[in-house]
C-alpha cells in the first residue's frame, strides 16, 4: 500500500485514454491484452459505483483533421499520409467492453495528449473535478503527454499501474516507476478500490 491519498469520487474522473481496437493492436496478443481490459473493467465500475466520473478519450481525425497535420509532426504526418484512424472507423471506436454510458465525458482527440487538442479541461473543470486517475495505451504516447500536461494544469494525479501499456516494455516501467512519481501517485487498481472508499 503506498501513501497516496484517499479520492473524493465526487471531484475525481477516470481518464481512460486510446482503449480503440486499432490502438490495441499495438499491444502483445493474448494475456496482457485481456488482463488490461479486464482491470479497466474493473477500474470503470468501481468509479461509477461510488459516483465518479468517467472520462473517455479516444483518437480519431476528420478528412480536415488529416489535412491539418503538418508534414514536420513525426509521429502523426504517416497517420495524415495513409488516412489511418477515421473517427467513423470501427477501429477508432472506444472497445465494447468498456462502452460510455450516458453521463460521461467523450473526447475525440488529433494529437498524444488528452488535453491539447480537445475540451477536456473544460469539461472537467464545469463538473468540479480537480483529480484524475489517468489511464491509457500507451504509456509513452497518450498517457506521457497527459500526466505531464494535467501536472502543469494542477490537478491531482493517479496513474493506475495495472491500466496503462506499451508496446516497449523498458519504456513502459522508465516512465511507470521513474518519471511519473514525480507528478502522480502510481497505484493499481485494488488499491484504487480502497483509495475510493476510504474516508
Amino acid at each position: 500500500m503506498s501513501t497516496a491519498p484517499a479520492l473524493d469520487p465526487a471531484h475525481t474522473a477516470l481518464l481512460v485514454m486510446d482503449y480503440q481496437p486499432a490502438i490495441l493492436a499495438f499491444l502483445p496478443e493474448g494475456g496482457d491484452r485481456e488482463a488490461l481490459l479486464g482491470h479497466m473493467e474493473g477500474a470503470i465500475a468501481d468509479v461509477r459505483a461510488n459516483g465518479g466520473t468517467i472520462a473517455y478519450v479516444r483518437a480519431g481525425f476528420t478528412d480536415a483533421d488529416w489535412d491539418a497535420i503538418p508534414a514536420t509532426n513525426k509521429s502523426f504526418a504517416p497517420l495524415a499520409q495513409h488516412r489511418v484512424m477515421h473517427h467513423e472507423d470501427p477501429a477508432a471506436a472506444i472497445h465494447e467492453r468498456l462502452a460510455p454510458q450516458d453521463g460521461d465525458i467523450i473526447v475525440r482527440k488529433t494529437r498524444y495528449g488528452g488535453m491539447s487538442t480537445t475540451d477536456l479541461d473544460q469539461q472537467l473543470r464545469e463538473r468540479g473535478i480537480n483529480t484524475l486517475v489517468v489511464t491509457g495505451i500507451s504509456t509513452s504516447g497518450a498517457v506521457l503527454s497527459t500526466v505531464i500536461d494535467a501536472a502543469d494544469r494542477d490537478y491531482q494525479l493517479y496513474v493506475l499501474s495495472d491500466g496503462v501499456a506499451d508496446p516497449d516494455t523498458e519504456v513502459h516501467n522508465v516512465l511507470l516507476h521513474q518519471v511519473f512519481p514525480s507528478r502522480a501517485h502510481i497505484i493499481g487498481t485494488a488499491e484504487l478500490h480502497a483509495l475510493l472508499r476510504a474516508d
